[in-house]
């Protein structure tokens, strides 16, 4: 196997972290017997963004206060979003800078252990940030998907690295900023790059060794069921997007894991693929012993309009219709939120969380009654061409039974139709859709100057088995930030603002706020070490750390 040269940059000798117990796959299965840390990207691998710990209660919360900064300003890269959600294992941090710098700290203190960052290709070809969201561990193994198409091991005890392949090629758009997923032995990973005319995949990978163990084509080639919805004497489905930006669910009771897929390539312009496109838009259920699809429903067919359903699956039962049931809740980039049975992948509910005017309603079976198309003329659009919601995380909480969702509201895009052909490395999409919202927002000095008339953030909180809005929480400026739910009935979120905010998760009235200097792009956290709570975020080029102000 090739290693490439890798290099170490510490700001003192690297120091080696005090012994901790290997986090077996039975440790990421019940997360929740240990509250105290966060071992997996959404908290579990049911992906509610819920934590068991309730030190920091509505009747307290006032009291946060700021416990240590961590900087990442340099080596990272000061003009990127940091996106990252860090892992904490028995009170070690583990997160990720950008590009690609891995640090492991004190998660009392923030006191800088090692820190490791692989020498990137720069042939790497990013869309959208030169990002990262995030790690997985199993045993004493950290795992780390580059920007340059590479899946690394390092050794979570100095940060050398253990293992790195390269799983395909960065000049062609290939790039890794997904946080992997851990199931039984096998890491989890499947690139982006869509905007590149890459074809799509997820692959399971040897925890030991980094050998690929399978791999499930999200545009399915001739032979491959699902082709047919590609057209036909036509090569247009080797381009055909389908990326993978976030982490899947696993629900073990099923063996099914879950993860949604980007749009279809080219993005602006349907003319060159018609047909449905599978499987990009979609979410598949696969075998993860054997890569083999179970079960897939698709959001939004056709896609042009770039509403990739690469959003956070979150798992959950609850009482549907008068019994128990296993579901999928889904909050979509194309405006609908959905709530699908997980063992079977059927349809039960489909409604509009935002203004959608370009279908107006789901039919009984699950299709959308599309009603508009992009034309050469333009063709205005709700929700924008960033969707009502994107990769950053909702959050269930089983104490509520309500399904929180960041949200971008009454967003709108003008898509105007333009001839589009693919060129290797050129990004591959159509022409550009005019918006009053950016769809990026990076560095200092960005002011937003818009009306609520043209969009604005809020958090929303519904009742899955009722489909109502419970209540919403508006923002002044859109949201780029993840939700997180606390068994004492918090909500903790942020935004483009520059705040970070916790609010009753009944009621959602503001209960705490704080600065934190630059957009949060980011899930919120929370883990204990020595019986003190704390809840992370990352924002603007830093990293920040609450907890409960001291008597």
């Amino acid at each position: 196997m090739k290693v490439r040269l890798a290099l170490l940059a510490v700001v003192a000798t690297a120091v080696v972290v005090r012994a901790q117990q290997p986090v077996t796959f039975d440790r990421l299965l019940h997360a929740s017997n240990e509250p105290q840390n966060w071992l997996t990207y959404s908290g579990s691998l049911s992906s509610h963004r819920h934590t068991l710990l309730t030190q920091i209660t509505p009747a307290n919360v006032r009291n946060l206060e700021l416990q240590w900064v961590f900087q990442t300003r340099t080596p990272a890269e000061p003009a990127e979003k940091f996106e990252a959600t860090p892992l904490v294992v028995d009170g070690i941090m583990y997160t990720v800078m950008a590009p690609n710098h891995v640090v492991a700290l004190d998660a009392a203190t923030g006191r800088i252990f090692w820190m490791y960052a692989p020498r990137l290709s720069p042939l790497a070809r990013v869309c959208c940030g030169r990002v990262n969201r995030g790690l997985a561990i199993l045993g004493e193994t950290l795992f780390m998907g580059t920007i340059d198409g590479h899946l690394i091991a390092i050794d979570a005890k100095n940060g050398k690295p253990i293992w790195d392949v390269a799983l395909s090629k960065p000049e062609l758009g290939y790039s890794f900023t997904m946080a992997p997923l851990v199931v039984k032995d096998k890491v989890i990973m499947g690139p982006a790059g869509g905007e590149y005319g890459i074809r799509g995949f997820i692959a399971a990978f040897d925890a030991k060794t980094g050998r690929e163990v399978w791999r499930f084509n999200t545009v399915p080639g001739p032979g491959e069921s699902g082709h047919e919805t590609w057209p036909a004497d036509s090569d247009v489905w080797e381009h055909g997007g389908g990326s993978i930006w976030v982490t899947g669910s696993y629900d073990p009771n099923l063996n099914l894991m879950y993860f949604g897929t980007g749009n279809p390539g080219p993005d602006w312009n349907a003319d060159p693929r018609p047909g449905d496109n599978l499987y990009t838009d979609s979410v598949v259920a696969l075998d993860p012993d054997t890569g083999r699809l179970r079960w897939h429903y698709q959001f939004t067919p056709h896609d042009e309009f770039d509403y990739d359903s690469t959003q956070v699956p979150v798992l959950a039962d609850i009482v549907w219709r008068g019994r128990e049931r296993k579901v999928m809740l889904w909050a979509n980039r194309n405006g609908f939120w959905y709530v699908l049975d997980r063992a079977t992948g059927e349809f039960l509910s489909g409604k509009p969380f935002v203004r959608v005017n370009w279908a107006e309603a789901i039919d009984d079976k699950g299709v959308p009654k599309r009603v508009l198309n992009a034309t050469p003329e333009g063709t205005l659009v709700y929700p924008n061409n960033q969707g009502a919601t994107n990769w950053y995380s909702p959050s269930f909480s089983p104490r509520t039974g309500f399904f929180y969702i960041p949200t971008w509201m009454d967003t709108y895009s003008t898509y105007t139709k333009a001839p589009v052909e693919y060129k290797e490395g050129n990004q591959y999409v159509g022409r550009f859709p005019t918006m009053t919202v950016p769809a990026l927002r990076t560095g200092p000095g960005a002011v937003n100057q818009r009306t609520p008339q043209e969009g604005y953030g809020a958090i929303q909180a519904f009742d899955p088995r009722s489909g109502d809005l419970k209540w919403q929480f508006k923002m002044a400026d859109v949201t780029d930030t993840g939700v997180l739910t606390t068994a004492s009935d918090l909500v903790f979120a942020g935004g483009r603002e520059g705040y970070f905010f916790a609010l009753d998760a009944r009621s959602g009235d503001m209960l705490w706020k704080a600065n934190v200097g630059g957009q949060v792009s980011a899930g919120p956290m929370s883990y204990a070490v020595g019986g003190k709570q704390y809840v992370a975020i990352a924002a603007g080029s830093a990293l920040f750390v609450y907890a409960l102000r001291q008597p």
